[in-house]
């Protein structure tokens, strides 16, 4: 049986994953920079980390993040600060983004433990499942099996609309990774990310 208030949850779903956020922003400058390859593999990497999320609200660790400000403002330090991290490694080596590095190095597997660790440390997406996700069940249900399935409508429409996010972005592959501009995007790409991990600080507690 589905959970009763599932229509009005994928609204919400939908509506929160098509604002503008840092994973948005990350991918698609990904997917321009270094191809739908790398884009899909940071989608599996992101929805990957919201599945383990979604699993940890379940067993109130979410709960508690919520609950300790320390622990919460830990999360969002560390998450911006992974960010800022890939900005600085963007910025200074250039294998990581120069087109031909994702064939050579084979770093697909990287880019998903990217998006894995992005989405670990990302404290709104536990806020989430703790704030939103329990208005949509109904207490006379199963609460577990709405829980379920909840969780697991919204790994799927965040996985959606990351795939339209690559599908998009990646057309800008060959002509922005090429020629004289390689250099160019690369640092482009740096100063973006890092635009995106203040982003992640300021908009986290807004």
């Amino acid at each position: 049986m589905l959970a009763p208030m599932l229509p009005s949850f994928l609204l919400v779903v939908l509506l929160v994953e098509l604002t503008p956020g840092p994973n948005m922003g990350w991918l698609a400058l990904l997917s321009a920079g270094e191809g739908r390859r790398a884009g899909f593999a940071a989608t599996a990497g992101i929805a990957l980390g919201l599945a383990i999320v979604a699993a940890g609200s379940a067993l109130g660790l979410a709960q508690m993040a919520h609950a300790s400000p320390l622990i919460f403002e830990l999360l969002r330090y560390a998450g911006a600060g992974f960010l800022f991290w890939l900005a600085w490694e963007a910025w200074v080596d250039e294998r990581e983004v120069s087109p031909s590095a994702i064939h050579k190095n084979g770093t697909a597997a990287k880019h998903f433990r990217r998006g894995l660790v992005i989405n670990l440390l990302n404290p709104k997406a536990a806020v989430f499942f703790v704030a939103v996700l329990p208005v949509h069940v109904v207490a006379n249900e199963s609460v577990a099996m709405q829980t379920l399935q909840l969780s697991i409508a919204y790994v799927a429409v965040a996985t959606m609309i990351h795939i339209a996010i690559v599908l998009l972005a990646g057309r800008a592959h060959g002509w922005l990774t090429t020629g004289p501009y390689a250099r160019l995007v690369r640092r482009g790409f740096a100063v973006m990310l890092a635009a995106i991990a203040l982003w992640f600080l300021v908009d986290t507690f807004r």
